[in-house]
């Protein structure tokens, strides 16, 4: 006989620690907006977060994540408001460190790519065990890790129809730093982030998910 798939329950409410991370990230908005770089390509790179905001709050009635991917939520929409604000090329720590070791270029913006798959590997993860038939499993994580990878593609599709489209703002919204290979870095390690995520975090997500 065929085993019925485990039903998952809505995570308890923890209001009061999502709250403070709804202001946290509201603080670092704020910071983000005043005086960036260039108040197009902040809007361009604080956009992602802004909108997955307001479709968090939008669902929390219905549909609650775990404290952990709430948590790798907010990291991800920092790592993109410090970005929006200086442009990923001309973030200032890591243009130290490019000048202090002799670096080819400002990395910034390849922790945001490994962000763009670790985090939404999370999220995908949670979906697919609370919202679908898959359990745990090899399936699991390898679709997970697809979706990242497609997820990555796709928003490389959006920054060049993006730049196309601005023109003059290209540069700063691409921030390819004069590499030719950089779309293939930034889907490369996307994939690294998704297969990371879920070797260091399955654990624990099982665990906040009651597995």
């Amino acid at each position: 006989m065929q085993e019925t798939p485990q039903v998952l329950a809505q995570p308890k409410p923890n209001r009061a620690f999502h709250l403070a991370l709804l202001v946290i990230g509201l603080a670092v908005l704020a910071w983000s907006a005043w005086h960036p770089k260039n108040y197009f390509i902040w809007f361009l790179e604080s956009s992602p977060a802004i909108l997955g905001a307001i479709t968090l709050i939008l669902l929390y009635p219905r549909f609650r994540f775990t404290d952990l991917v709430y948590v790798l939520i907010l990291v991800h929409a920092v790592i993109l408001m410090i970005g929006a604000h200086y442009t990923y090329a001309e973030m200032p720590w890591f243009s130290w460190l490019r000048d202090h070791f002799g670096l080819a270029r400002n990395y910034y913006d390849r922790i945001g790519h490994i962000a763009q798959g670790f985090i939404p590997a999370m999220i995908a993860r949670e979906v697919l065990l609370r919202c679908s038939p898959l359990q745990r499993g090899a399936w699991l994580f390898f679709l997970v890790v697809c979706f990242c990878l497609a997820f990555s593609a796709f928003y490389e599709l959006v920054e060049w129809w993006v730049a196309l489209a601005s023109g003059t703002a290209a540069d700063d919204f691409l921030a390819t730093q004069g590499d030719v290979w950089d779309t293939q870095w930034d889907m490369f390690l996307a994939l690294g982030g998704a297969i990371a995520a879920q070797l260091l975090l399955s654990r624990t997500h099982d665990a906040q998910l009651g597995l």
